[in-house]
């Protein structure tokens, strides 16, 4: 008797944004997945089918926690497509060093790096044990330190290398535990959302993706990573990109 195909348990911090919404939306379609929890700060991610809305806020970890509880262990997958290029008031990212300040960079890193970490932190000891389990952070290319050529962005690219640092780190603790998982960021190109339309004239023509594009790029990416590929930055086409 053939054995029961294991059908996969996920979660997508950050559903309501648009790579987020399509992660969770191409999970969703494929066969081999259970549910999707997908969360959202206010809860109003999609619903419906195999989703499965939560609520959480990236700066309270008492309500990352709370959430993790409740979507409960096994969890085969868990993505984090959160992230923040501006302040919340709108300003940024800086062009030069003299646009600097403390505050703006302390929004950015409790944004785009303590926030993943506390995620982190509650939902790796959900992931299973007694097999392939995967946890992928959105960063970007900015956030590699010998691939920045141009400078600027400052904020944006001290949070995404430190948030690439992070994911590295849980990648060596976990390979302790889990020797079958996969920890890694991920560079989903430009994509066609809020965060980079303000900074889309300059994309060369058919290098602006569909978040549907990318993430099913991304997710067949994390497809045909090992334990080995564990704790590196990974682009949406495959190619790995050096810190």
């Amino acid at each position: 008797m053939a054995e029961p195909l294991l059908l996969l348990r996920c979660a997508v911090f950050g559903a309501s944004g648009g790579i987020g919404r399509a992660l969770a939306e191409a999970l969703a379609a494929r066969g081999d997945v259970a549910e999707v929890h997908v969360g959202s700060r206010g809860g109003q991610a999609p619903s419906g089918g195999k989703m499965r809305p939560f609520a959480f806020d990236l700066a309270d970890e008492g309500s990352i926690a709370a959430a993790c509880t409740r979507i409960g262990a096994p969890l085969d997958m868990v993505l984090i497509a959160t992230g923040r290029l501006t302040r919340a008031d709108g300003t940024g990212p800086e062009k030069s060093y003299r646009a600097l300040s403390g505050e703006g960079m302390a929004e950015l890193l409790a944004m785009n790096t303590i926030g993943p970490a506390l995620i982190a932190k509650h939902a790796l000891p959900l992931l299973r044990r007694d097999g392939r389990a995967v946890f992928a952070a959105i960063s970007a290319r900015v956030g590699s330190i010998s691939d920045n050529r141009l400078g600027g962005w400052h904020a944006y690219r001290a949070s995404k290398a430190a948030l690439n640092m992070v994911v590295k780190n849980l990648a060596l603790e976990l390979a302790r535990t889990h020797p079958q998982a996969v920890a890694v960021t991920l560079h989903p190109g430009t994509v066609d959302t809020a965060l980079s339309a303000p900074f889309q004239r300059g994309v060369t023509e058919g290098k602006l993706f569909t978040p549907t594009f990318s993430a099913q790029a991304l997710l067949g990416v994390l497809g045909g990573l090992t334990p080995a590929d564990s704790g590196g930055l990974y682009a949406w086409d495959g190619a790995r990109i050096p810190f």
